[in-house]
C-alpha cells in the first residue's frame, strides 16, 4: 500500500505542473502574431484562419484519442493508415448510402482498436509491434479495397454525407464543429470520470494500479478503440469534404499525431498530460506549417527540415518552463 500512495503522489504531482503549463501555449500565441506582424492579412485573414481550422479538425481528432493512449503508457502507430482505410471504406459505402458510408469505416476502426487493445492488454504484447503490424494490414487493406490505389469518388456526389462534409455553421467549416465536440466529450471523458482516472494511474503505474484492482487490461482495450475509432471519424470527415477517398493519404500522420500530444506536455512515458495542451500542440503545428507555406519558396523537403527544427525549438522551451516551474 505504500508502494500504491508513492506512485499516487508522484502521479498526482506531475499532473499538478506538467499538463496546462507547457510551453505550447504561450508558443503559440507568440507564433500567431509573430505570423500577424510578418505576413499581415495573408494570414490572419478570416479564410486563411478558416483554413488552419479545418486542417487542425482533422489531426485535433486523432491526437484526441493518441492523448488516451499515450497517458495510458503505449503508443498507436496505426492511425495514418487507418485514416485512410476509413476515408477508402467511406467512399466504397457511399453506393449504399450515408448510414453505411459512415458506420462501415467506424465499425471497422473500432474493430482495429479492439484487435489491438486485447494483443497489447491481455496477450501483453509490446504496443510498439502490435501497432506497427495494424499500420501494414490497414494500409495493405486501403489498397486492396481502392483496386490497387486508385481513388475511391463518392457516387453521388450530392449525397447527405458530403453535403454535411462540406458545409458551414456560423462561418466555421463542419469537420470543425465534429472534432470539437468530440474534443469537449473526450475532455469531460478524461477529466471527470473513473475511467480518465484510471488512464492516469495505470500510465504512472501499471503494477500499482493493478495492486488497487483496477481492470488494466480492459482500460486499455478501450484507448487503443477510441484512439481508432477517433481516427475513423477524422477519415470519414475527409472523404465528405473531398468527395473521396484515398489510400495513400495519413503517411506520417501518427508521427504528427505523437508529436501534437508530446509538444502540448503530455508526457511519452504516460501519466502526465492534458487534452487542452494537445490542442494548443495541434494549433502550433498547423500555424506553423501555414506559415512555412506562406513563405512560398521552400520546397516540400526544407519544410520538413524546418518544421522538424521548430519541434525541437519548442521542446526545449517547454522544458525550461517547466524546470522553472518545479524550483
Amino acid at each position: 500500500m505504500t508502494m500504491v500512495a508513492t506512485r499516487t503522489e508522484v502521479s498526482t504531482r506531475e499532473r499538478r505542473w506538467r499538463p496546462d503549463r507547457a510551453g505550447a501555449p504561450i508558443v503559440l500565441v507568440l507564433v500567431l502574431i509573430g505570423g500577424t506582424v510578418l505576413f499581415g492579412d495573408s494570414f490572419a485573414s478570416g479564410q486563411n484562419l478558416r483554413n488552419i481550422a479545418l486542417d487542425s479538425s482533422y489531426l485535433l481528432l486523432i491526437a484526441t484519442g493518441m492523448t488516451f493512449v499515450i497517458l495510458s503508457g503505449g503508443i498507436d502507430l496505426s492511425v495514418g493508415s487507418l485514416l485512410a482505410l476509413a476515408g477508402v471504406l467511406t467512399a466504397y459505402g457511399a453506393q449504399w448510402g450515408s448510414l453505411v458510408a459512415v458506420a462501415l469505416p467506424l465499425l471497422v476502426c473500432a474493430a482495429f482498436g479492439l484487435v489491438n487493445g486485447l494483443l497489447i492488454g491481455r496477450a501483453m504484447i509490446a504496443p510498439f509491434i502490435v501497432t506497427l503490424a495494424a499500420l501494414l494490414f490497414a494500409r495493405g487493406l486501403a489498397f486492396a479495397v481502392s483496386s490497387e490505389g486508385n481513388t475511391v469518388h463518392i457516387i453521388p456526389a450530392d449525397l447527405l454525407l458530403t453535403r454535411i462534409g462540406q458545409a458551414s455553421w456560423l462561418g466555421v467549416q463542419a469537420p470543425v464543429w465534429f472534432a470539437l465536440v468530440a474534443f469537449g466529450l473526450g475532455w469531460v471523458l478524461l477529466n471527470l470520470t473513473r475511467f480518465g482516472q484510471a488512464v492516469f494511474a495505470i500510465g504512472g503505474s501499471q503494477e500499482a494500479t493493478e495492486l488497487m484492482g483496477l481492470p488494466v487490461a480492459r482500460v486499455r482495450i478501450l484507448v487503443y478503440v477510441l484512439s481508432a475509432a477517433l481516427t475513423g471519424m477524422a477519415g470519414v470527415l475527409i472523404a465528405a469534404q473531398t468527395s473521396s477517398g484515398l489510400p495513400t493519404i495519413g503517411e506520417g500522420r501518427e508521427l504528427e499525431a505523437i508529436a501534437a500530444v508530446v509538444i502540448g506536455g503530455t508526457l511519452l512515458s504516460g501519466g502526465a498530460g492534458s487534452l487542452s495542451g494537445t490542442l494548443a500542440g495541434v494549433l502550433l503545428l498547423k500555424v506553423i506549417q501555414n506559415l512555412i507555406n506562406q513563405v512560398g519558396t521552400l520546397t516540400a523537403y526544407y519544410q520538413q527540415v524546418v518544421s522538424g527544427t521548430f519541434l525541437i525549438v519548442v521542446v526545449l522551451v517547454q522544458l525550461r518552463l517547466a524546470r522553472r516551474r518545479r524550483r
